[in-house]
């Protein structure tokens, strides 16, 4: 076992390759929509989503193969899920011209609400297999083709929705990277992308190490530390929006990005042999898709309601629910880890 300094040297190492890393995924991604001719609203649900969720992909299938930890990749998704809700107070609180639910395109409320759908589905499964039901397809438990059939359905109906609303993008066909050719931008894409990758293949490994340096169950360490380290690109590319304006972008690629991380609990489920990845991981991540299906709900009400006060001139009564939820699901999940 490595010495525990080296141990979390190691995590702040991989922090720092996916984080900018994770900054040149979105920008090239973003470059390369512009210059294929692709919809920046659309890209930035579900080109962007998906490629700055590209660390919580390959952490979960290393986790599941090579590393043998399937809590650590049950955690890092679901964890990942709360923690990307989690920083909508984030953004609520630093954008101080006004509450970002009143300015952000209640479009949203469609992706939040798939993801209500997907988080409640999980659990759900979570709690059944771990009460002995053994409904699968060979290794693979019957929840995620379901899963995957459910994501394939929000991208239909995001994308029909995104196209009858294309006059609101009429501006998004000016070019913002004249500098760049696309095969540059795909060029640089594959890079950052191995950068990633090879981050991502580690991590497992840290996180394996860090549980028995401190002692700490692995759904703990996979829920908030590798979380946290894997979510990294969303962060990195949400306050990019942020600082940009764009408020909408910002708060659909949180969104797009847990809809992405419920898919690949399917795809970590394909490549996980033992038999179905829910049911043999522990029950208390059924916490974390509950908290983050609640939170999904919560920003529903937000995007709908668009409550323009804020408590005591720091962030709306919404975001203020938002963190007592992901609160109470670390102090949850630190007692039973």
């Amino acid at each position: 076992m490595q010495g525990l300094a080296t141990v979390w040297l190691s995590l702040l190492a991989s922090l720092a390759v996916i984080g900018v890393a994770g900054f040149k995924l979105s920008r090239y991604g973003d470059i390369i929509a512009e210059k294929s001719g692709m919809s920046r609203g659309w890209v930035g649900l579900i080109l962007l989503a998906s490629v700055t969720s590209l660390p919580e992909l390959v952490t979960g299938i290393s986790s599941v193969t090579v590393a043998d930890v399937p809590d650590i990749a049950v955690g890092n998704i679901l964890g990942a899920c709360v923690f990307n809700l989690g920083f909508i107070v984030v953004l609520d609180f630093l954008y101080r011209k006004e509450s970002i639910y009143t300015r952000a395109r209640q479009g949203n409320v469609l992706a939040a609400g798939y993801s209500v759908v997907l988080l409640g589905f999980t659990g759900f499964n979570l709690l059944l297999y771990r009460e002995g039901t053994t409904l699968s397809l060979g290794h693979v438990g019957l929840y995620s083709p379901l899963i995957l059939l459910l994501y394939l359905l929000a991208m239909r109906s995001l994308y029909q929705y995104e196209k009858a609303q294309v006059s609101e993008y009429v501006e998004d066909r000016v070019e913002l990277h004249p500098d760049m050719s696309l095969k540059q931008a795909v060029k640089g894409y594959v890079m950052a992308a191995l950068a990633v990758v090879a981050a991502g293949v580690w991590l497992p490994f840290i996180a394996k190490n860090l549980a028995a340096s401190m002692a700490w169950e692995q759904s703990f360490v996979g829920t908030l530390f590798v979380a946290a380290v894997t979510t990294m690109p969303e962060i990195v590319v949400t306050v990019a929006a942020l600082r940009m304006g764009a408020i909408d972008l910002a708060i659909g690629n949180l969104f797009g990005s847990n809809l992405f991380n419920i898919a690949i609990l399917a795809i970590d489920d394909l490549f996980y042999l033992p038999g179905p990845l829910l049911a043999d991981v522990s029950l208390v991540h059924a916490t974390s898709a509950f908290s983050a299906m609640m939170m999904s709900g919560l920003a529903v009400v937000g995007l709908v309601l668009r409550p323009a006060s804020r408590v005591f001139r720091t962030v709306n009564w919404i975001s203020l629910l938002l963190l007592v939820i992901y609160l109470l699901n670390t102090w949850f999940l630190y007692l039973h880890g």
